[in-house]
């Protein structure tokens, strides 16, 4: 008999009665579905974990309720195994073109740094590092191992990975999302929250505010506005260097994560244009930083 994820939303227990169960778009490492019971909506989140890409859901977990604690994220209102049940926030997705006007970057910076300080605090259990050149090196060894069609192109990255990891230093550390994509950001119309935990773990803040600016493609003034305020002082040739490094490094995760994603991933989405979307926007911003 095949369980559908239908079937897995109904079983749990903890339901008032007749349930709505409708797929949610988007969600490109989990599925994610809107369940409406007696009046009340919820977000069900099903996934396990996924070794190729650090993905634990016990992490996932944990970081959703320190995000919680500290103001940022939906409550967690149920888990086991596989499946999360958060409450349901009745907001509008951000897309780039949102992320890019100069208001709603004034809403997202301290959002951001709230993250990267204060959902530590209430993070309970051990706690993951996401280190981008290292995750960049593991997925070197799990496309040579799976025979990619990327295998010409690791040599490069790996030596471009060790050029970046020397430019980016010294580091700080703190507590960060690691996935600032413009979908994970929602506006209610009042606030803002930060939602889908799966990377989160410490890193150096500059990884976020990289992968904040080349997910959502901004300009050169857009970075500057956003380093000045969230570092909230003028910007050193010193700290733009470092970041522009970073910024790369989340280029080159973003384009092997999809790379390592055609040959793992059984989800219905189109990897290889998004590995070459992604290749091209990383070659252009290393490029500029060579040039720098």
């Amino acid at each position: 008999m095949v369980v559908t994820p239908e079937d897995k939303i109904q079983a749990l227990g903890i339901w008032r009665g007749s349930i709505e169960i409708a797929p949610l778009v988007g969600g490109i490492t989990n599925r994610n579905y809107l369940v409406t019971d007696s009046g009340r909506r919820f977000v069900v989140r099903l996934g396990t974990d996924i070794p190729v890409h650090h993905i634990s859901r016990a992490n996932e977990l944990a970081a959703s309720k320190a995000a919680h604690a500290a103001g940022l994220s939906p409550a967690v209102i149920h888990h086991e195994p596989g499946i999360l049940v958060l409450d349901y926030i009745d907001g509008k997705p951000l897309a780039a073109e949102d992320i890019r006007g100069p208001l709603m970057l004034e809403r997202i910076v301290p959002l951001v740094r709230s993250c990267h300080q204060n959902v530590a605090t209430h993070f309970r259990g051990a706690a993951m590092i996401f280190w981008v050149f290292h995750v960049v090196r593991d997925y070197a060894a799990v496309l040579k191992e799976g025979g990619s069609r990327h295998k010409a192109l690791l040599p490069s990255f790996l030596e471009i990975a060790e050029r970046l990891e020397q430019a980016a230093g010294p580091f700080d550390i703190a507590f960060g999302h690691n996935d600032l994509l413009a979908g994970n950001f929602l506006d209610d119309g009042t606030r803002l929250w930060l939602i889908d935990w799966d990377y989160a773990g410490f890193n150096t803040p500059l990884f976020d505010l990289g992968g904040l600016a080349s997910n959502n493609e901004f300009s050169e003034s857009q970075e500057t506005a956003m380093l000045e305020a969230y570092f909230e002082a003028p910007v050193s040739e010193d700290l733009r260097r470092r970041y522009q490094a970073m910024k790369c490094a989340s280029l080159l995760r973003e384009t092997m994560w999809s790379m390592v994603s055609e040959i793992h991933s059984h989800i219905d989405f189109d990897y290889s244009a998004y590995t070459s979307e992604n290749l091209a926007r990383f070659q252009r911003a290393y490029q500029s930083f060579r040039n720098s």
